[in-house]
């Protein structure tokens, strides 16, 4: 009969053999874990711009993620307050324009992620 009794000695050399392999793994996974968040950093240089009373847009000059423009109006009809007309999510140094309804302005802002 074969001898299938794996000695003590080779036991510890395929144990060291593996945590070194799980290290080299740990090692990798953290170092993309990383970069990640510097790859989907936030724009930067953004501004908010109301173009006049129903439109508005952002724009922002740097960074590689996205922003948004978002112009609060206050609604004619008291009961309803105020409300948010929110552009589309855009890359940096994109354009995100927005289309509100006919009612007082009250801010125009940058949202970023």
């Amino acid at each position: 009969m074969k001898d299938t009794h794996v000695s003590s000695a080779s036991g510890r050399g395929r144990r060291r053999v593996a945590l070194a392999s799980l290290a080299v793994v740990a090692t990798t996974a953290a170092t993309l874990v990383g970069i990640v968040p510097s790859a989907s950093a936030a724009p930067t240089g953004c501004t908010a711009t109301a173009i006049d009373y129903r439109n508005a847009e952002s724009r922002c000059t740097g960074g590689t993620g996205e922003h948004r423009v978002i112009m609060r109006q206050r609604h004619f009809d008291p009961n309803i307050g105020e409300v948010d007309c929110v552009g589309p999510w855009v890359p940096a140094y994109a354009v995100s324009h927005v289309l509100c309804g006919v009612h007082q302005v009250v801010s125009v802002r940058v949202e970023t992620r």
